[in-house]
């Protein structure tokens, strides 16, 4: 397994090359955001290691850059502890988020937590629900509405954020479960964010507006008073 570490500081990314290579994996290394996008280009990484503050072109720009042609994980390393970057880092396309100082086992843990979802995302079914169709493996979302004026419906993209996907992924892999708000905030934006239940709020909501037939009264993603939400499915 290839993975692409991007750092401009030498020392972490001399110690993250020993470490994660010692594990046997296969490290490509890049010193900037402009390096970082191009061996993401060239190599074609299993996942991506990256620091935000890099010169050049910074974190977010290579995530944007890497996500207008890719799908490969990435897993941003970085000093910023602060939650507007997180966040900014996870809805520009991160899938995972790590501050400095960090432990090699947790690092380690979460690159395998996303090597697997990425193994296993070629099996996600098509998900139908309403008059939606949800292709989690391809990121695609369709809305079927009946053209009055022909038998044939007619079909339209819904576009949704990387952080509303993701929340959304996490409801439909679990029908018909409870999905606390802890899992949820926990899955999506770090441990450190259990109480940040505004944010979840505010993302369900966005869900709803794009996927419910009526927002106001929602039939699929349900609210589990005081515990978490619920994806019902289509009966």
């Amino acid at each position: 397994m290839k993975i692409l570490i991007a750092d401009d500081d030498t020392q972490i990314l001399r110690a993250l090359k020993i470490t994660v290579g010692a594990r046997g994996y296969t490290i490509v290394t890049a010193h900037d955001g402009v390096s970082a996008l191009n061996q993401a280009i060239a190599q074609h990484p299993d996942i991506v290691l990256l620091d935000l503050g890099m010169p050049g072109l910074d974190g977010i720009g290579v995530i944007h850059a890497i996500r207008g042609w890719s799908d490969m994980p990435i897993l941003v390393i970085s000093g910023r502890t602060g939650e507007a970057s997180k966040i900014d880092a996870l809805d520009a396309g991160a899938d995972d988020y790590v501050t400095k100082p960090f432990s090699i086992d947790e690092l380690l843990a979460r690159i395998r937590a996303l090597t697997r979802r990425a193994a296993s995302a070629d099996d996600t079914p098509v998900i139908v629900f309403g008059n939606i169709s949800v292709d989690l493996a391809a990121k695609s979302i369709t809305r079927r509405t009946p053209d009055s004026g022909t038998a044939v419906d007619t079909h339209e993209t819904v576009r949704l954020t990387p952080t509303e996907w993701r929340i959304l992924e996490l409801l439909l892999r679990n029908p018909g479960k409870l999905v606390t708000r802890e899992a949820v905030l926990t899955q999506v934006w770090g441990a450190n964010h259990t109480n940040d239940s505004g944010y979840l709020r505010l993302y369900i909501g966005q869900l709803r507006k794009k996927l419910e037939p009526e927002p106001s009264r929602p039939r699929f993603l349900l609210t589990e008073s005081g515990m978490g939400y619920r994806f019902a499915p289509a009966t």
